[in-house]
């Protein structure tokens, strides 16, 4: 059999520690083998990995292209969640199809170069931006296809029930093409009957729900419970996911086990945004300040699926990032405790094979007939892969190259790494391979 590709002598995450090499064909992989020779002779291009990890590339449960890269035309002094929340909506006023495009662009190209190969996005739908954001995403989708799967998921970022207009708006988003649906009760006059217009939504186009939920420190009250009755009510568990969830950080052992349980019953998921969370939780205390980020790993044990995802880019609510989930998962490892081999690779896990679960991917996965969605990091093992911030060096989408960079070398006096070529001499992807 000739092969487009071989990716020969990696180890695949999730895996044994074996060595193996995988011959790609008409986009999928059509064989993987612990016999490096059988394939290499056989092949377009053989890319030597020499023992480097290999993923299923990349998922983010959670980021918001439309309103990404906007640090330099927001005013925003006190970096509180309402005040973040207005100022945002005052620049979103300004927001045209294209500029949102552009940013979204700049945004997705950083994406795509750390390793990710599956996008849920959520995308602001309000009497205010109408649908400017919706097409502009629309668009990106349609353009980096080649290079990534974007989801929509359409939601009310400033209420529903209290903003006359915004629920024929998420009809029409629904009605044309989103991928799921999300929600904020905590900014409505009315919670509960924000969850339950969702719901109804949700059930009526058959799509996913994703809500922003009980996001600040006071753990006397949640929405939780209500969400977990809801997915009951409708039978959509394993279709629903709630994002930041900042009050569980809160919770004692007893009632976070309690919560835990709650939520793995009704097939609820649970998405962490690290950055963000940590960025705007706290900011009363003038000492032994809270992180605010949920135990992803402890409600793990407890068996509820969980991501760790990006949130925001460059702007009032996380004035920094570059899409690298592989830095989420190392700061989230860094703000849990999380240091124990397994633990290590369980944050892996979160940012890969778990919200693939929790976005009902098909088709995710190193195995033989599945799309050849591959990324190779500069690391040996899944805990090397967070203890190390291991970059990536290569992705694949659809068996086709998406990006690719060098590996760092370090040029000892004498070498020979910088001559002729310069600096693309120093170890990089070519025909021959990772140098």
């Amino acid at each position: 059999m000739f092969f487009d590709y071989v990716l020969r002598s990696g180890r695949i995450a999730g895996g044994t520690p074996d060595l193996v090499s995988i011959g790609i064909r008409d986009g999928r992989i059509a064989v993987i083998s612990p016999d490096a020779s059988m394939m290499a002779r056989d092949s377009a291009h053989d890319i030597a990995l020499d023992g480097r990890l290999l993923v299923p590339g990349f998922v983010e449960t959670h980021i918001h292209l439309d309103k990404s890269c906007i640090s330099d035309r927001c005013t925003c002094h006190t970096s509180k969640l309402k005040d973040v929340i207005a100022a945002v909506a005052s620049a979103k006023q300004s927001f045209t199809e294209d500029d949102i495009y552009a940013r979204g662009r700049r945004t997705l190209e950083k994406a795509i170069v750390q390793g990710t190969t599956r996008m849920r996005t959520h995308v602001e739908v309000d009497p205010r931006i109408g649908l400017k954001g919706f097409n502009a995403v629309g668009r990106l989708k349609r353009d980096f296809a080649w290079a990534i799967d974007i989801e929509l998921c359409v939601f009310p970022q400033e209420g529903l029930l209290n903003d006359p207009g915004c629920d024929e708006l998420l009809v029409e988003a629904c009605e044309n093409g989103a991928g799921s649906i999300g929600g904020v009760p905590y900014v409505d006059t009315d919670p509960n009957g924000q969850i339950a217009r969702i719901f109804e939504l949700a059930k009526r186009y058959d799509l996913d729900v994703d809500f922003h939920l009980d996001f600040d420190l006071d753990p006397s009250w949640m929405h939780l419970d209500e969400v977990c009755r809801q997915t009951d009510a409708r039978g959509w568990g394993g279709r629903v996911a709630i994002g930041h969830v900042s009050k569980l950080s809160a919770l004692d052992e007893p009632s976070l086990k309690a919560a835990a349980a709650r939520l793995s019953d009704a097939g609820v998921a649970v998405t962490v945004l690290p950055a963000t969370d940590l960025y705007l939780m706290g900011r009363d205390a003038s000492h032994l300040v809270p992180r605010g980020v949920a135990p992803a790993h402890r409600l793990l044990e407890w068996g509820v699926t969980c991501s760790l995802s990006t949130n925001n880019v460059l702007n009032p609510f996380t004035p920094f990032g570059d899409c690298s989930l592989v830095r989420m998962a190392n700061l989230y490892a860094n703000v849990a405790h999380v240091g124990q081999p397994t633990d290590l690779a369980a944050c892996l896990d979160m940012v890969t094979r778990l919200p693939a679960k929790l976005m009902n991917l098909k088709d995710y996965g190193i195995v033989v007939g599945n799309v050849a969605d591959i990324v190779a990091l500069d690391c040996a093992s899944p805990e090397a892969a967070i203890a190390e911030l291991a970059q990536p060096l290569l992705g694949m989408k659809n068996g086709r190259m998406s990006f690719s960079r060098d590996a760092a070398v370090v040029n000892w006096p004498g070498s020979d790494a910088i001559q002729d070529d310069g600096y693309r001499n120093a170890g990089m992807v070519s025909k021959s391979g990772l140098a």
